[in-house]
């Protein structure tokens, strides 16, 4: 029997848009569902459940569950000696498997799974913070860590989406207020408060809590104080009005940014 390796009639007629994520379920010759997520040159295919490329690691279902286990058993025997650390190397392994939880959490959060992608970004922000406590070197916590704020608002997203459609605000601003103090603990984790108005993550997380108050017939508490985003369209309609047009160009990028924020620019990031 000839097994066909040509992947040309699998992706014939589902065409890759740049700047779009297109995902479709199937059911693979297991007979368990499966997502393909189209990329550039060809697709990418993920398990529902697990890791996703459906490995286990060790006996383990993930990287980071066997890194755990070894973590724990290091403690045991040794309850007053060095303390457990991954080496870059080990980083590197779990950071490869985190993108691939990113790319299956971002499939399912454009399908509106939003359940599922849950799960996933709560995974991360585990593997976030076992990295960053158990990491040799600052320049490998650094590589996780800089996904935080934006895992973090993914999250709140997939968990306070259901709850909005279900009019459940309260719940729903609760799942936002865990998420804004996230991020401004990641800025103090760094220093780095007065940054809190040009983060993306941020301006999004208060922007989305207002109208979800605004919705549940609610004033914001405490409101006051200028709106980034509200700044941002007013400098680019007087850029526009003045054909100031290399300022309107660098303001829309700026605009797009605090209405959706994209993930970190490091490629290759688990985000």
């Amino acid at each position: 029997m000839t097994v066909a390796l040509d992947i040309s009639s699998l992706i014939d007629g589902w065409d890759f848009t740049p700047d779009e994520i297109t995902v479709r379920s199937i059911v693979g010759d297991d007979g368990k569902e499966k997502l393909q997520l189209r990329i550039d040159l060809g697709l990418m295919q993920l398990e529902i459940d697990g890791r996703p490329d459906g490995q286990t690691i060790n006996g383990f279902e993930s990287c980071l569950d066997w890194r755990r286990d070894q973590q724990a058993s290091h403690d045991r025997a040794n309850p007053d000696g060095a303390p457990y650390q991954l080496e870059s190397e080990d980083c590197a392994e779990l950071m490869r498997e985190g993108i691939q939880y990113y790319h299956r959490y971002i499939s399912f959060w454009h399908t509106n799974r939003y359940e599922l992608c849950a799960r996933d970004t709560k995974r991360n922000l585990d593997l976030f913070a076992f990295v960053r406590e158990h990491a040799k070197y600052d320049r490998d916590k650094l590589q996780f860590d800089q996904w935080r704020p934006y895992v973090t608002m993914m999250h709140a997203r997939a968990v306070g989406t259901p709850l909005v459609e279900l009019q459940q605000w309260d719940a729903a601003v609760g799942a936002i207020d865990a998420a804004i103090a996230g991020v401004e603990r990641f800025l103090a984790d760094y220093g780095q408060e007065e940054q809190a108005e040009k983060m993306g993550e941020l301006v999004f997380l208060k922007r989305w809590r207002k109208e979800v108050l605004k919705a549940g017939g609610r004033d914001e508490e405490g409101a006051g104080g200028d709106d980034p985003l509200a700044r941002a369209q007013a400098a680019l309609a007087a850029a526009i009005d003045e054909e100031r047009y290399e300022d309107a160009a660098r303001l829309r990028d700026e605009l797009r940014r605090l209405e959706d924020p994209p993930p970190p620019g490091t490629p290759g990031g688990p985000g």
